[in-house]
């Protein structure tokens, strides 16, 4: 059975299309018009080891909060299609990722429940690049675990060497890139025609 999705969202803000295959190896094709954000998008697909194409046209004209936003959410509602009842999976799975001073930790629960978590250092720079605010990671991994149904934990477990400002590309890049892998693993089949859960269904 295909693991694979399409969603198309559009809203007086933002027209979105997002394609997942979570068992395909690629490719991963990204445009969102906001740079940093496609950057992120390319790790979670390359790092998730799943096919991913996203494009969205947004009112970039204001700001990119719409343009993520929705993004997000379109991305959490393919993933929860593509998992169908998710038969088979290990539905647990969490991943520790480095990228050089920065040691960032993702753990997930393909639950079927939405929550999140997410611990993330106060003193980061305000914008990455021109158009990308860091306090929208929290609201990126926020709307991709609600449409998801996923429980998320982020958390930064170290920041920056002693005595340094955190560099908050490398705060940002590690959360997405131990995301995808923790995804990766979640997802993947364990060989058991069931759902793993006591109730029966997630």
């Amino acid at each position: 059975m295909s693991r694979s999705a399409t969603v198309e969202r559009t809203t007086g803000e933002t027209k979105v299309t997002v394609s997942i295959d979570i068992d395909a190896d690629g490719p991963v094709d990204v445009s969102t018009g906001v740079g940093f954000f496609d950057h992120m998008l390319h790790q979670l697909g390359k790092h998730g080891g799943f096919a991913l194409s996203v494009h969205t046209d947004g009112d970039l004209h204001i700001d990119a909060h719409h343009t993520m936003e929705d993004t997000a959410i379109a991305l959490g509602q393919a993933l929860r299609s593509a998992l169908g009842e998710r038969r088979g999976v290990r539905r647990f799975a969490d991943a520790t990722v480095p990228l050089d001073e920065v040691l960032a930790r993702a753990v997930v629960d393909l639950s079927g429940r939405p929550y999140m978590v997410h611990e993330e250092p106060l003193e980061l720079a305000p914008m990455i690049g021109h158009d990308y605010p860091t306090s929208m990671t929290r609201h990126i991994l926020e709307s991709f675990a609600h449409h998801a149904a996923i429980t998320l934990h982020v958390s930064v477990l170290r920041a920056a060497n002693p005595g340094q400002r955190p560099d908050a590309h490398h705060v940002v890049e590690a959360q997405f890139k131990a995301l995808a892998r923790a995804l990766r693993s979640a997802s993947e089949l364990d060989g058991r025609d069931e759902v793993p859960s006591t109730k029966g269904v997630l």
